[in-house]
Formats: structure tokens, sequence, C-alpha cells
């Protein structure tokens, strides 16, 4: 598991209007990359693109390319339900299937892609995925009870579970906890920092303490005006990023003088 992504020259577009222009960016293999960047510059349609989830609006298209250890995502006969279980999603509130129980919640997806298992497989997976969400220990005596029975954190921790339960190769997050308290976001973080182990992480964030705390590199997106594409600024070692940036706008941005 855990795969390099590599990006050239890809420009997404809504029918007419280009939403993000021309990014390159290399994402490393179990490493965590953290999207940052105001509202609207791009970064959550990008991170949607490396997966072939924006393709659900109709109208969307990408041109340029994204290849996942040097397979093109968006080669001719190339299926998007199978890119979508290479690369999982974690999106921004906690959507677990609300009639569903926590233990079928976990499989959902991969009984989605029509794997049948033993009922032993199956509960060793529930078990394994459960675990790796660090959320086991927490649910283990009510598999059964509805997953929408559980706490915001514990939800958006259910639906890790659910997305790494496929043997995804990446991760992929869009402001995992937004809509989570502190200490819910603390476990998310902490979750972040050992799912790296085994998987490749992409996570966009508005919280610069965040990305500064989890990721390894952080790429930077900006837009010049309404109605402007969005841009990739700079891509660098967080630590670089946030301390020494190369252009003047990522510095404005992450010392908090805009955005």
């Amino acid at each position: 598991m855990s795969k390099r992504i590599d990006v050239s020259d890809l420009n997404v577009y809504y029918g007419d209007f280009r939403a993000v222009e021309d990014v390159n960016i290399t994402i490393e293999a179990k490493s965590v990359t953290a999207f940052i960047g105001p509202s609207g510059c791009g970064k959550s349609t990008f991170l949607r693109t490396l997966n072939r989830m924006h393709e659900v609006i109709p109208g969307a298209r990408v041109e340029g390319k994204v290849l996942l250890d040097g397979d093109n995502l968006y080669g001719d006969g190339v299926d998007p339900v199978t890119v979508r279980s290479q690369i999982g999603m974690v999106f921004q509130r906690p959507n677990p299937f609300p009639t569903m129980s926590i233990r079928d919640n976990v499989l959902a997806g991969v009984k989605l892609n029509s794997r049948r298992m033993p009922r032993s497989d199956a509960d060793d997976l529930v078990e394994k995925s459960l675990r790796g969400a660090n959320l086991w220990n927490e649910v283990k005596d009510r598999l059964e009870k509805p997953g929408s029975g559980l706490s915001g954190g514990q939800q958006q921790r259910l639906c890790i579970a659910r997305a790494i339960a496929v043997s995804p190769d990446v991760i992929l997050m869009d402001e995992p906890c937004s809509a989570l308290d502190p200490i819910s976001t603390l476990a998310i973080e902490d979750l972040i920092n050992e799912l790296k182990d085994e998987y490749t992480v992409v996570i966009v964030t508005h919280n610069m303490q965040q990305a500064a705390r989890v990721s390894d590199k952080t790429a930077f997106f900006n837009i010049a005006g309404t109605g402007k594409p969005g841009k990739l600024i700079e891509f660098a070692d967080t630590a670089t990023i946030f301390n020494n940036p190369a252009e003047k706008s990522t510095e404005d941005y992450v010392s908090g003088r805009f955005g």
C-alpha cells in the first residue's frame, strides 16, 4: 500500500470555467501533504481530481496527468470507481450511513465493490479497520448499533475506518476536523500521524496550526480574484512554508495578513 502521486500540467474545468490552473506537484508515498489557502482558491477542487470525485458534478473535466506510481488515473478505459477504491476520501462533515450499523458502515465500501467474504473474514476486517482508525475499543461492544449514534469525532473516525477497509493506497481528507471539537480534532490529528506509516495522506485544511502539526509538506494555493482560476503558488517542506517561504503571498497568508 501507499503510492506516490505525480501531477503534471493539470487544469480543472467546470464547463468553460477554469477552476484550477496548471498544477504541477509530486506527493510522496507514506507522507502527509497539506493543502492550504483562502476559500475559493481551488484546493478542495484539486483534491477531488486526485480520485476523480469532481466528476460527479456535470461538466467537470481535466486536462493534464495524474499518475499513481506511474499509472495515469485519467487514461483510456480507467474506471473511476476503481480509482476511488485506490484513493479513498474522507469529507468535511462525518457522513456515516445513518440506517446502517457501525459494522455495516465499515463494510459498505467493500460490499459496493462486490467483494464477498465469509463472516469471519468480514469480522476480522471490521476489527482491523476500526483499530486502524483508533475506534475499536470505543465501539467493539456495540457494532450492531447505528453509526449515527456516535459522537461527531467518533463518526469521523468511523468514516476513516470505512475508507481504509477497502485497502486504498491514498487517503484524501477534505477539512476532516472543521466540524469537530478540539478533543476530537486532536484524536483525528493523532490518527493522521499514524496513518502515514501505511498510507499516503493528503489533507485540505483552513487551520494553519493543524497543517504545521500534521503535515510533512505543505502546498499553498491562491487566487488572483473572483472569476480567476486557483493556482498552486508554493510547495515545500512544511517547516519551510511556515518559517521561510519563497513567495511573499505565502508569507502573508501563513502570518495571517490575509485569507
